[in-house]
């Protein structure tokens, strides 16, 4: 008995295992309507076989990031699949062409691909009557988005669109070479075990150039000299 008990311990022990790891981006440089872009996707990075992510929320730019430099090429009626500032949408399942559209658009996912079956959607936090059809992101509002249908398991690592050890959460597109800035975001997620409890996890990610660590310590040096100085 003491035995069984031992072991389904254990067992229960490893199913419940989940843990966020990290945020982190990649980038790619192409171009697109003669402008010269950047195109960051964002991954949150896990350390069990089955993680997966149910929701992303408390969205906020930090200091002086930029909320609306994002560009958008997706096929919602109001941008009609023009490379754009000023219109678009944040929703995955408008992106449209594969290679004339997603490669170029800025949106917002719970795993996945940019596809007409993504069920990512907004969550409420996105006010007005536009939702998250819009091309910024609004500050301060701590907005998100979620799997409308989390028995997809489309926010869980390894499936399609997702990586072995990471989920997608976005792609962000923007000029090249520019720093749009550090932004803060909250996930929820678990096991991916139907009726797991779920955990939340909170941490920052950055758009742009990141000084390098010998840069970010010439800068504090710089800066104890100049209080010498005065």
């Amino acid at each position: 008995m003491k035995l069984t008990a031992l072991a389904l311990a254990a067992a229960v022990s490893s199913v419940a295992s989940a843990t966020f790891v990290e945020y982190y981006t990649t980038k790619t440089s192409t171009t697109n309507s003669g402008v010269s872009l950047d195109v960051y996707t964002l991954y949150a990075r896990f350390n069990g076989a089955t993680d997966t992510v149910l929701n992303a929320f408390n969205f906020n730019g930090l200091g002086a990031a930029t909320m609306n430099g994002f560009y958008h090429k997706d096929n919602a009626y109001y941008n009609s699949g023009a490379l754009s500032k000023a219109f678009g949408t944040w929703n995955p399942a408008q992106t449209g062409s594969i290679t004339l559209n997603r490669p170029f658009d800025s949106f917002l996912t719970i795993g996945g691909n940019a596809t007409a079956t993504n069920t990512t959607n907004a969550d409420p936090s996105w006010t007005g009557t536009a939702s998250w059809n819009r091309p910024d992101v609004p500050n301060g509002l701590n907005v998100g988005w979620f799997n409308s249908n989390p028995p997809n398991i489309q926010g869980r690592v390894g499936q399609l669109g997702n990586t072995a050890d990471s989920v997608r959460l976005g792609q962000f597109v923007v000029d090249a070479g520019a720093d749009i800035g550090t932004f803060n975001l909250k996930i929820g997620y678990n096991n991916g075990v139907a009726g797991s409890p779920v955990q939340f996890a909170e941490s920052t990610f950055t758009l742009g150039a990141i000084p390098a660590p010998g840069a970010i310590a010439l800068l504090g040096l710089a800066g104890l000299a100049g209080r010498r100085r005065r």
